[in-house]
């Protein structure tokens, strides 16, 4: 009697997923390490973006102070030193973060469209991945490499700015040393009275007491430092001549006490304080243009618009809205990203966008609180990347 296998036993040992089935997560919506490192493979390939990203986060800033340290090396007394709080502010402050905003915003474009745009979206959806784990991936992805760039470039800048520094302040036209207290300054003012009567700015009469009429008043020395430091008296003049040494410390004294509060606010370099709340906050910036701009280009399905449109956002919209207040639109301007930004910004930095800290007589930013600020920041990287992940997973493959 031949016996026939039982098909039953066979059937249920194939239906009986095996370990490696029990742990396939491909539903869920969390993204695997090889999903993100795939995601990175894919952006580094596109060497025209690497390129534009290396250019402007390391290239520009690298290229400017090398510039910097030729001309200073070439002719130190024609041209300052290569680096110094001025130009850290500066670089920091302005194109790092404008600029940074922008490669950051079309990296995210790029990773946000680049599977439509090349047609691979199909394929993707059809290996039974969950759509919001493909879009999650995204994000650590162009993280992992706009991150380190902004590091890199931002690091280059601290050191010139550090090791390259002036010795002496250049305020604002005469060389000064840093760091005076308020007697320190008053003593070097002493010691070098034509220097300071000739080149710091004053409104104060002989006696040191303002003139109440707002005016700048002189001894009648009508004398000026030159580019070379050195003090130039219009022939013709009697200069210092019929001044007693006295009165020309004393007047020398004034104007040192009426400049310290200037004086005070300049460095040589930037403290380490600084230099690390730049660093972060230009971080932040970078991030949040690669999030709103991955949740942009998702939501579009394109990358050029999007592009453009963050272009506006940044150089054109940010700066009009940030420092003009329209009474009855006030609130919509607080919900703009780059004017939470701003005030974020640590206070030893110019405003990118000429107000807050910059300049006296500039116009003020919006008013803002920082709570408001953060609160801006978030619900801006929360809603652009939950719109970026409800249009590609309702999107058809």
């Amino acid at each position: 009697m031949t016996s026939v296998p039982s098909t039953a036993t066979s059937t249920a040992r194939v239906a009986t997923p095996s370990s490696g089935d029990a742990r396939d997560h491909r539903g869920s919506w969390i993204p695997t390490g090889g999903m993100i490192a795939t995601r990175i493979m894919e952006l580094r390939k596109r060497r025209g973006l690497m390129a534009a990203l290396i250019v402007v986060n390391i290239g520009i800033p690298a290229i400017f102070l090398l510039i910097r340290l030729i001309m200073h090396a070439a002719a130190p007394k024609t041209y300052g030193p290569a680096g110094g709080y001025d130009v850290f502010s500066q670089l920091a402050g302005f194109v790092m973060y404008v600029f940074g905003f922008i490669v950051a915003a079309t990296l995210g474009c790029t990773a946000g469209s680049v599977d439509l745009t090349e047609g691979m979206f199909r394929h993707l959806v059809i290996t039974g991945r969950s759509r919001l784990a493909l879009y999650f991936a995204r994000i650590p992805a162009g993280l992992a490499i706009i991150v380190p760039m902004v590091a890199v470039g931002f690091t280059i800048v601290c050191a010139v700015c550090v090791f390259a520094a002036p010795t002496k302040l250049y305020y604002p036209g005469v060389n000064v040393p840093a760091g005076q207290s308020l007697a320190g300054f008053e003593s070097w003012a002493a010691q070098h009275p034509k220097v300071a009567i000739c080149g710091l700015p004053y409104r104060v009469n002989p006696n040191g007491n303002g003139n109440g009429s707002g005016k700048k008043t002189t001894i009648n020395v009508p004398c000026f430092i030159d580019q070379r430091g050195n003090i130039v008296v219009p022939p013709g003049t009697s200069g210092f001549k019929n001044i007693s040494s006295a009165t020309q410390k004393s007047f020398a004294i004034a104007i040192a006490k009426e400049d310290y509060s200037a004086y005070s606010k300049l460095f040589l370099y930037p403290s380490n304080k600084l230099m690390i709340q730049t660093g972060l906050w230009l971080e932040l910036e970078a991030a949040i243009g690669f999030i709103v701009g991955l949740g942009l280009a998702s939501l579009m399905g394109q990358r050029t618009v999007p592009v453009v449109l963050m272009i506006v956002l940044e150089i054109v919209l940010t700066p009009i809205f940030s420092r003009n207040v329209i009474n009855h639109l006030i609130n919509v301007q607080r919900g703009l990203v780059g004017l939470a930004t701003a005030h974020l910004e640590p206070g030893g930095l110019p405003s990118a966008f000429g107000g807050g800290n910059g300049p006296a007589g500039a116009p003020q930013l919006v008013p803002e609180s920082t709570t408001v600020a953060v609160c801006v920041v978030i619900g801006w990287v929360v809603v652009w990347t939950a719109l970026g992940a409800w249009r590609m997973s309702k999107r058809d493959a």
